[in-house]
C-alpha cells in the first residue's frame, strides 16, 4: 500500500520530467498511432527491458496529447514498489485532484502491480482510452489475451531498425540514395556499425559494454531466475549463451540436453519458453504441411540484438552471414511478418519462408555474397526448388553488395543488397 501523498508527488515529478524525451530519436513505429488513437481499444506495447518502451510511451503523449489532457504513472519507481492494486483508486482520486477529470489514461511498466487488469478493464468499459507498457511474460500476446479479450492492440518494439540507427547518427537518407555511388558506400559504412553495435539505443548513446552485459544479466536473474524460481542458474545461463552464440543454427531439445548438460528435457523446453518470454531470443519452426510436422522438425534461434550477441555471446569467426541473417529475422520480425525456415524435399534449407496474413509470401536466402560460383548455384538452386514445391513465383537473395534480377523457370530471383532491403520500407 502506497501513501497518498507520495502518490501525489511521484505523479508530479513524472510529469515534470515527460519534455525530457525531446532529443530522443523517434520511432518509427509511432506513424502506426494516427490510427490507433482514433480506435477505443487498449494500446499495449511490450518488448525487451531497456528497448525504449518508456520513451516511445512519452513520445506518443508528445506528439499526439500535448495539447490535450491525461494520466501519466510510470510504475517503474521504487517509491511505487508498495503499490498495490487496491491503490488504483487512490491513484485515480490524486489524478483528477491535479488535473481534473480525464479519460486517457498511460501506465508504464503497469505488470509490476499484481492485479492490474481488473482496473483497466474498468476503465476501459467506462469509455478511457489506456495505453500500457511492459517487459516481461505478463504482456505477452499469448497471456494478455485471456485478461483483455478483444479490447487490446498489442505493439512489440523491437531494437532500432537500421533507418532509426541512421537518424541516431545524425544520418537523414536521401530520397535517391541508391542510385549514386558515393552514397551507396556511405550508407554501407553505417550499416557496418549496425551489424555489430546492433539497436539497443542506451548503448548506440553511451557505447559501453557494460550497458548490454546488465542488461543480459537482468534478463536472466530479474526476468526469469526471481520470476520463475528457477533454481539450475548454471543450466539456464548455459543454455541462454549456447543459444546466443549458435544464432541461426539448428537444434532439438534433445541436442541443447547434451550442450548444456541440463539433466531434464522438459527444463530445456521451459527455459527456452523463459528465454522467448524475456524476448531475449526468437524461436521459428521449420515449415511443415501439418502442425504436427513442424512441432517435430528442428528450430532456430535468433538474438534480440547484435550488439547483444557480439558482447555476451561466444564466437570463433567473424560470423558475418549469422549477423546478416539476425538482422534480417529482426526486420521481417519488426514488419509483421509470420517466419518460418524452410527444408527443400532434398534437403536444401532455406533461410525464410515468409508469411503474410497467413498466406504464404516468399522464401528468402540470406548470403554475404554470391561472388564465388559455388555459393551462388547453391543458393540458386535451393531458392528454384523451394519455389516449385510452394508454388511460388519470386524468391529473394539477400546479400551485402549486389543488385541483379535473375530469370528462371520458376519465376524470378531478385538479388538485392541489404542495406536498400532495410530502407526499402
Amino acid at each position: 500500500m502506497v501513501d497518498k501523498r507520495v502518490l501525489r508527488e511521484v505523479v508530479t515529478e513524472q510529469y515534470d520530467n515527460l519534455n525530457k524525451v525531446e532529443d530522443c530519436i523517434e520511432r518509427d513505429v509511432i506513424n502506426s498511432f494516427i490510427e490507433y488513437i482514433k480506435l477505443p481499444h487498449i494500446i499495449v506495447i511490450s518488448g525487451l527491458r531497456r528497448v525504449g518502451k518508456s520513451t516511445l510511451l512519452k513520445q506518443i503523449i508528445n506528439r499526439f496529447y500535448r495539447e490535450s489532457s491525461f494520466y501519466f504513472i510510470d510504475f517503474e519507481d521504487e517509491r511505487l514498489i508498495d503499490f498495490e492494486s487496491t491503490d488504483f483508486n487512490k491513484l485515480k482520486e490524486v489524478f483528477i485532484e491535479l488535473f481534473g477529470e480525464v479519460n486517457t489514461y498511460f501506465f508504464d511498466e503497469v505488470q509490476n502491480v499484481q492485479g492490474w487488469d481488473r482496473f483497466v478493464r474498468r476503465l476501459y468499459d467506462s469509455g478511457a482510452k489506456i495505453y500500457l507498457t511492459g517487459s516481461n511474460a505478463s504482456l505477452l500476446e499469448k497471456d494478455i489475451s485471456s485478461k483483455l479479450t478483444g479490447r487490446y492492440l498489442y505493439i512489440e518494439l523491437l531494437p532500432f531498425s537500421f533507418n532509426e540507427y541512421l537518424r541516431m547518427e545524425g544520418k537523414e537518407v536521401e530520397k535517391n540514395w541508391y542510385i549514386r555511388t558515393e552514397k551507396r558506400a556511405e550508407i554501407k559504412s553505417f550499416f557496418d556499425g549496425y551489424l555489430t553495435e546492433g539497436g539497443m539505443p542506451e548503448f548506440l548513446r553511451y557505447n559501453k559494454d557494460e550497458i548490454l552485459q546488465r542488461l543480459y544479466k537482468d534478463v536472466i536473474f530479474r526476468d526469469i531466475v526471481a520470476r520463475y524460481h528457477i533454481r539450475n542458474v548454471k543450466g539456464l545461463r548455459d543454455l541462454s549463451l549456447y543459444l546466443i552464440s549458435n544464432l541461426s543454427s539448428l537444434f532439438t531439445y534433445s541436442s541443447l540436453q547434451k550442450a548444456t548438460d541440463i539433466s531434464n528435457i522438459n527444463s530445456v523446453k521451459e527455459y527456452v519458453s523463459y528465454l522467448e518470454d524475456s524476448f531475449m531470443i526468437f524461436v521459428i519452426k521449420g515449415y511443415g504441411y501439418s502442425l504436427k510436422e513442424q512441432v517435430l522438425n528442428p528450430k532456430k534461434a535468433y538474438v534480440i540484438d547484435s550488439g547483444m550477441r557480439r558482447i555476451v555471446g561466444f564466437s570463433f569467426s567473424a560470423d558475418r552471414g549469422k549477423y546478416l541473417e539476425n538482422i534480417v529475422f529482426l526486420e521481417l520480425r519488426r514488419r509483421g511478418k509470420e517466419l518460418f525456415y524452410y527444408k527443400t524435399k532434398s534437403s536444401k534449407e532455406i533461410d525464410f519462408f515468409v508469411h503474410h496474413e497467413k498466406e504464404p509470401h516468399s522464401l528468402i536466402q540470406v548470403s554475404t555474397s554470391l561472388h564465388e560460383k559455388e555459393v551462388k548455384e547453391r543458393e540458386i538452386r535451393a531458392l528454384k526448388e523451394g519455389m516449385q514445391e510452394l508454388e511460388l513465383n519470386e524468391g529473394v537473395v539477400i546479400t551485402e553488395d549486389e543488385d541483379s534480377t535473375i530469370k528462371v523457370k520458376e519465376g524470378t530471383i531478385r538479388v538485392i543488397p541489404i542495406t536498400k532491403w532495410l530502407l526499402s520500407s
